[in-house]
């Protein structure tokens, strides 16, 4: 049951309930591929139906270790050259792919009217940090050459992703300022993400049970992936983010993680990035993919996009 003392709208307690009453193990109980497969499950659930785009379809490029799957969409069969958005997934490192998060990309392309190419990058534990951000670098710089697989001349990217596809957007847009891509990151659009070490944040101990995503479930993400707190693609705020693009970034108000979007959007705020900062009351980690569940989320996602919009329309020219 969801505390009292923090305040949560009615459709999230109606799903929070819902799960209580199903009394689904964590996902820190199961073994992985179960876990993957619960993720799938409740996507099915719980996510809103997917748009019908034009273009949805399936390529990949080349990886450290091998190709990477990517989806690709949009809102046209042609179109001019202009920004593509890539889309990194969540899933704490080790659930999550371009199924569950199919729906989602869907509606960010519709939303944009731009090209999203969602990256399906090696999980752990069986591949532990840095797999993850090594795939998503590479994919990202194969993207940004405008290959002739998607058919498109890009002329900047536009990074996003939730949760460790927070942390994975913050890291690869990092990685393509220091080092840069054939074109630039225009915008980073990180989701409740994981920038710094939460461990001693508030909202860790406010929300370490009870609101979805578990403390419990924190740490058995942390130690799949096997990453070192104090190497910047693994904790972003431990280098130097001073390269930062414009920024859009939104927490939940319920959300163990939300103190370190806090932190992030902050410590941008005071080395001069531009940013637009959002954070939605009385709602769980997770609500983008969970909008048919909770369809308060959805207005939620809408203003997060539109900010997206109006960063792209003071920046992309």
């Amino acid at each position: 049951m969801a505390d009292t003392q923090h305040y949560v709208r009615q459709d999230v307690r109606g799903f929070l309930d819902m799960l209580e009453q199903m009394g689904r193990p964590g996902v820190e109980e199961l073994p992985v591929e179960e876990g993957r497969e619960g993720m799938r499950m409740l996507g099915a659930l719980a996510e809103a139906e997917p748009r019908q785009l034009p273009v949805i379809r399936d390529v990949t490029c080349p990886g450290p270790t091998g190709d990477i799957p990517l989806r690709f969409y949009d809102t046209k069969e042609t179109r001019a050259p202009g920004p593509c958005v890539v889309f990194i997934h969540g899933g704490g490192f080790t659930i999550g792919d371009l199924e569950v998060y199919h729906s989602l990309c869907t509606e960010i392309c519709h939303q944009l009217d731009l090209p999203v190419v969602s990256i399906d990058y090696r999980l752990a534990p069986e591949h532990p940090f840095p797999a993850a951000p090594d795939d998503c670098e590479a994919a990202a710089r194969w993207i940004a050459s405008s290959p002739a697989e998607l058919g498109r001349q890009f002329t900047g990217l536009v990074i996003t992703g939730d949760s460790a596809g927070g942390n994975l957007t913050i890291v690869t847009t990092n990685q393509l300022c220091a080092r840069p891509a054939k074109v630039p990151v225009i915008v980073q659009a990180p989701i409740y993400p994981v920038a710094d070490d939460i461990r001693e944040h508030q909202s860790l101990k406010d929300f370490f049970e009870g609101f979805f995503l578990t403390g419990a479930a924190m740490a058995w993400f942390t130690d799949n992936y096997g990453g070192d707190p104090s190497d910047p693609r693994h904790t972003p705020m431990a280098g130097d983010c001073s390269g930062a693009p414009p920024t859009v970034l939104c927490t939940a108000g319920l959300d163990p993680l939300r103190d370190s979007g806090r932190s992030y959007a902050a410590h941008l705020i005071q080395q001069g990035t531009e940013v637009c900062y959002l954070e939605f009351p009385g709602i769980i980690h997770g609500f983008t993919t969970l909008r048919k569940a909770i369809p308060s989320g959805q207005k939620d996602l809408d203003s997060f996009l539109a900010a997206i919009r109006l960063m792209l329309e003071r920046h992309a020219n």
